[in-house]
């Protein structure tokens, strides 16, 4: 049978990502960054397709696997008729090469234990020619060499394509494997010491996690979201990808299959104030360096998403050679959404440095400078249709939520104008736009028939971007139009007291067959607006819900189907995390950041 999305966990060195599944196989790895081809693809595919399991022989699904506390690293244990056996994995912070290290230890009793490695690199389809050198076997195809040993060394031999090892460890006894990768052109890197690398990254993780200043009765699920996030971190920009995963399907079988392995600015004032919030200064700091180096250059053509360096070019394209998860084709790398016209980043890039500068982080010289060119490049864009938050594929549309983050990107120049007259700008002009956009959507975008607020202009059709209205300042919470809406998506908008970006079976907004799950974010984003206008113990009580949906180690995927109980979508999904972490927040009262 093949694994459920939640029964992965995720490891890794802020420069990419493993998904280890609950019967101790690595079924996907992408080398040697988020957005490389995957050596491991059997996340996509089968077990041909690239997979690293080792476990007792003959066993199944483990009988426990939890993070040590405060950490990525991941311990994962069985219990045979001969005894317990436990697999640490790790992904300890690179010199040079990205190592992956997966150490074997008896508990109690003895145990045969089966190491089954099969490297497939370019996402499964190439075969790499094995050797034997020195004490490792040596993988390499291509562009891409990888470097496996074990210490101590154990009977090793190649059959079915794939590298196998078997051997029996009693308490006590311990065997550690390390793979290792580089570009073949290049000689073998140092070796890391597993051990030393465990005792590391264990001491890291947990003096990265006590720099957490929340310290209410979520804690463990806010530092859990917290390493998450740092985890989907691009260590060398700065940069975070929306999740370390492409093609986890909204919906099993389905089309709606994305690569997420990208960097969203939609992302940007969500992921800026979390990490503000909880005291992570240079971490947010980072990724607004990140930010401004992206999108430099005419705001005319500012992309909703970038590379993790800020590379603009994400084409997309098809797998046909993986069958996908649970059958779910295509598979795709990049993202054609990349060219789409999404008017709400502009509001979403205003507000995160507005919040940064309040902050009090250290200006940026350029930063103004963008963003009055922002704000003269909205003040007739903002008329325009687009695709929107969710990148529909049916066509543009003037959508409510669009021109909200646009009347957000004219207020914060306001604000930050009357907080600073000495920065300069047209503070008449950008009032006057302010105002206009939102009497325009005042009048357009909402509903006194229904007391609510549409998706887009002219529409019955609700959208749960519509819960952000109070949460930006557009309206205060107390107004009669705030608490219609909110009352509204929670009428029609939820499937098992959880919520849907919208109705796909009703709309044909998005251009795409079949539908999806609930969306975690939006059901935080419920919390968030029932708590914001008084009604706090059933924000409380949908959050504590939310936070039952994670898995066992604490992550949560993009979509949750109520039905069959199973999380759906990429993952582990920052945007999730990122949710969790201000839902708890402003719950305990600790998000004066934010």
């Amino acid at each position: 049978m093949h694994p459920r999305i939640e029964d992965y966990a995720l490891i890794g060195d802020e420069q990419t990502a493993a998904l280890v599944s609950a019967d101790g196989s690595v079924d996907w790895l992408c080398l040697p960054r988020f957005d490389s081809a995957a050596c491991f693809a059997r996340l996509l595919g089968d077990e041909e397709n690239g997979h690293w399991r080792i476990a007792p022989r003959g066993a199944g699904r483990c009988a426990r696997r939890a993070y040590r506390r405060d950490t990525l690293v991941l311990d994962t244990e069985w219990e045979t008729d001969g005894g317990a056996v436990r697999v640490t994995d790790l992904m300890p912070q690179r010199d040079r090469a990205p190592d992956l290290v997966r150490i074997v230890e008896g508990l109690s009793g003895e145990v045969t234990v089966r190491s089954t490695l099969r490297l497939r690199f370019d996402y499964g389809s190439v075969v790499p020619w094995v050797r034997r050198s020195d004490g490792h076997r040596v993988a390499v195809a291509g562009p891409d060499s990888a470097w496996l040993r074990s210490e101590p060394e154990v009977p090793t031999w190649g059959e079915d394509y794939g590298t196998h090892s078997e051997f029996t460890v009693k308490a006590g006894e311990k065997v550690a494997f390390v793979l290792t990768w580089h570009p073949s052109h290049e000689p073998r890197p140092p070796l890391v010491d597993p051990y030393e690398a465990l005792e590391h990254s264990v001491a890291d993780w947990r003096a990265w996690a006590a720099r957490c200043r929340y310290d209410g009765p979520y804690r463990d699920a806010v530092v859990r979201s917290l390493i998450t996030l740092k985890a989907l971190t691009y260590k060398p920009t700065g940069g975070i990808v929306a999740a370390a995963t492409t093609s986890l399907p909204e919906e099993p079988g389905g089309v709606r299959n994305w690569d997420y392995r990208h960097c969203w600015l939609r992302d940007s004032t969500l992921t800026l104030a979390a990490l503000l919030a909880a005291g992570y200064t240079d971490e947010a700091e980072a990724w607004r360096d990140w930010l401004l180096r992206a999108v430099a250059g005419s705001p005319a053509d500012l992309q909703i998403m970038y590379g993790l360096a800020g590379e603009r070019r994400l084409p997309e394209s098809e797998l046909p050679w993986l069958s996908g998860f649970a059958g779910s084709r295509p598979v795709r790398i990049g993202n054609d959404a990349v060219n789409q016209l999404q008017l709400d980043v502009f509001g979403e890039v205003m507000d995160t440095l507005a919040l940064a500068r309040a902050a009090g982080m250290p200006g940026v010289p350029q930063m103004w400078e963008l963003q009055r060119a922002l704000l003269e490049f909205l003040r007739t864009a903002w008329r325009r249709p687009d695709e929107g938050l969710w990148e529909v594929r049916g066509g543009r549309r003037p959508f409510v939520h669009s021109k909200v983050m646009a009347w957000v990107a004219a207020d914060r120049a306001v604000r930050t104008l009357e907080a600073e007259p000495e920065l300069g700008g047209d503070l008449a002009g950008w009032r006057a736009l302010r105002d206009e956009i939102h009497r325009e959507v005042c009048e357009k975008g909402y509903d006194p028939e229904r007391n609510t607020f549409t998706q887009y202009y002219g529409s019955r059709e609700l959208d749960a971007a519509l819960l952000f209205i109070p949460r930006v300042g557009f309206l205060p919470p107390d107004d009669p139009r705030v608490t219609g809406t909110i009352d509204a998506v929670s009428r029609e908008l939820t499937r098992d007291g959880l919520v849907q970006r919208y109705s796909t079976a009703q709309s044909e907004v998005d251009g795409l067959p079949g539908g999806e799950g609930t969306f975690l974010v939006c059901s935080f984003w419920l919390a968030d607006a029932l708590h914001m206008t008084g009604r706090t113990k059933e924000a409380r009580e949908l959050f504590e819900r939310l936070l039952g949906l994670a898995n066992d180690v604490g992550l949560l995927a993009e979509e949750y189907d109520p039905v069959a109980g199973r999380q759906l979508g990429n993952f582990p999904q920052a945007f999730s995390h990122i949710g969790l972490v201000h839902t708890a927040l402003a719950l305990t009262g600790d998000d004066e950041a934010g």
